[in-house]
């Protein structure tokens, strides 16, 4: 029988920080700082709201981040 995968951790970082970057400053910075999962979205764009441990969503507009929070 397989094992369990290891879950994802949720890095202590502080999502609002990243409002006012530019993406893709920020999609780097999210991974060095440990999230395994980063998603960029559009503003309105229609999204599973299923809760991920790691991944860092961000809405993004004119190329900088709006909106950003885990899960």
């Amino acid at each position: 029988m397989a094992t369990d995968p290891t879950p994802a951790r949720q890095p202590q970082d502080e999502p609002e920080t990243y409002v006012g970057l530019p993406a893709d400053e920020a999609e780097r910075r999210a991974a060095a700082r440990g999230w395994s999962m980063v998603r960029a979205l559009p503003p309105g764009a229609v999204i599973t709201m299923e809760y991920r441990v790691g991944r860092l969503n961000f809405t993004v507009a004119d190329g900088r981040v709006t909106r950003c929070w885990s899960g």
